[in-house]
């Protein structure tokens, strides 16, 4: 597909969705797995255990030219890896392009997986939606805010089933939970604490790396897609480049839509009325090596505050690392003893604390007398099978379910919040009125840009 083409269909917003095909019981949905390495390995993988049929594949890296790369071998290594799928997968078409793959595979993909880097979440999401297929797509749903508000409107106006990569939104054990609140364990909540120890990954640069050979095998224009150019640099990709506002969304958006997820959920918080950011090491190219974000939901009667990165933590340029600090956290006042490595968030209400981790399963109350005499509820919340979310993905496009709980529906609006963390680092110490409805910080028409960015030509969207 040439640029102006898909720059075109980009911009394309009254598609009504048709199926691709219709399949019987016995046929298997077909897709496409956008981005093949690290996430991406997994999201495909995921998918066909879920049932499905890889057909098609999207990489940047052609992986029979890397051995013949001129570059460091970690580098080397770590670009043959995101080609392992094609040897998983020998009879699925590859692509270099996914605006390509879209355009010639038709009706041959009913589904795709994006495992790209964010700034390619919307654009390959987008048009995989207009040409009818069903998508999952990886966390956070967008980069940028009128991205997400974008997506959110074109799977509801085309009807197509979508699930975003935030994994553990499936898991019975977070369910469970939510429906505890939401029976009144806490009684009315107040304060939402949720912390990570990342970025794990160079943050807080203030000038770019060096211009590096591209290696052989390595389509740079392409990885660059929509974003600002910026020369190929072993230091971006194929990992660090989540700490560079042009590609990634830092820590914040690496880990909230994971962490933030189960209150953001149980309390059905929507978006904020205002953000406030206090941080260290933001540049006008790199997110914070370590943040607090508030977030106020007066309309809940809640506060929520985020922390990530390490305090005291420092960016070794020569080595192009972070120097480890101490775990960015909440106070001891909150923790009141609680191992803050164990856990990922604690929920404050009205009779108590409850801390929460959903990598492992637990949970806890402070006080324990919480839960004497406390009647637990009759679950409530569908479960998903096997608490497999690409499954739950895949029994939404055959029709056994209603959607997927994290279906666009669900993660624009709270990709949109978690974004606005993002609009908080950028402009920090200040606190941001948030217009939800016009997608506008009162008095920051500066930030206009940020909520919505512009594109490299080529990869323009009009809409």
């Amino acid at each position: 597909m040439k640029k102006a083409t898909t720059a075109t269909a980009a911009g394309t917003f009254g598609f009504q969705f048709v199926p691709s095909r219709v399949w019987g019981a016995n046929s298997r949905v077909q897709f496409g797995g956008i981005g093949t390495g690290g996430k991406g390995d997994a999201d495909i993988s995921g998918s066909v255990n879920a049932g499905m049929a890889c057909v098609a594949l999207v990489d940047i890296v052609d992986a029979e030219k890397i051995s013949q790369a001129n570059t460091d071998s970690r580098t080397k290594a770590r670009l043959k890896s995101i080609e392992k799928a094609r040897s998983k997968f020998p009879d699925a078409k590859f692509y270099t392009d996914y605006r390509e793959m879209i355009a010639d595979m038709g009706d041959k993909v009913d589904a795709v997986t994006v495992s790209t880097p964010d700034h390619h979440h919307f654009h390959a999401t987008l048009l995989a939606m207009q040409a009818g297929k069903h998508v999952y797509c990886q966390k956070p749903l967008t980069h940028s805010i009128w991205e997400a508000r974008t997506l959110t409107d074109v799977a509801a106006k085309t009807g197509v089933k979508t699930q975003m990569g935030n994994q553990a939104h499936a898991n019975s054990h977070m369910r469970r939970v939510i429906e505890l609140l939401r029976a009144g364990l806490l009684g009315k909540v107040s304060e939402i604490h949720a912390w990570t120890n990342r970025p794990i990954w160079p943050q807080g640069f203030t000038t770019p790396p060096g211009k590096e050979e591209v290696p052989l095998g390595v389509d740079w224009e392409q990885w660059i897609g929509p974003a600002e150019w910026v020369d190929y640099s072993s230091k971006i990709a194929p990992f660090a480049w989540r700490g560079w506002w042009n590609f990634g969304t830092g820590a914040l958006g690496d880990m909230a839509c994971h962490i933030m997820d189960m209150p953001y959920w149980a309390l059905e918080l929507g978006a904020p009325k205002s953000i406030k950011a206090k941080e260290e090491g933001n540049t006008d190219l790199s997110a914070p090596i370590h943040s607090t974000i508030e977030y106020d939901f007066p309309d809940k009667g809640v506060k929520m505050t985020w922390y990530d990165g390490q305090i005291g933590a420092e960016f070794d340029r020569e080595n192009w690392r972070l120097i480890p600090g101490e775990f960015n956290r909440p106070n001891e006042k909150i923790l009141e003893g609680v191992d803050y490595k164990r856990y990922e968030s604690v929920i404050i209400g009205e009779h108590g604390k409850l801390f929460f981790n959903r990598k492992q399963d637990i949970w806890f109350v402070k006080p324990s007398s919480l839960l004497d005499g406390f009647e637990f509820p009759e679950p409530s919340l569908d479960r998903a099978r096997d608490d497999d979310n690409y499954k739950q993905w895949l029994d939404a496009i055959d029709g056994k379910i209603e959607r997927a709980q994290s279906d666009f529906a669900y993660a624009g609006p709270f990709s949109e919040t978690v974004l606005l963390g993002c609009l908080a680092q950028k402009t920090p110490g200040k606190k941001l009125q948030w217009n939800a409805e016009k997608m506008k910080v009162k008095g920051h028409p500066e930030l206009d840009k940020v909520i919505r960015r512009d594109y490299r030509e080529g990869w323009e969207v009009e809409v």
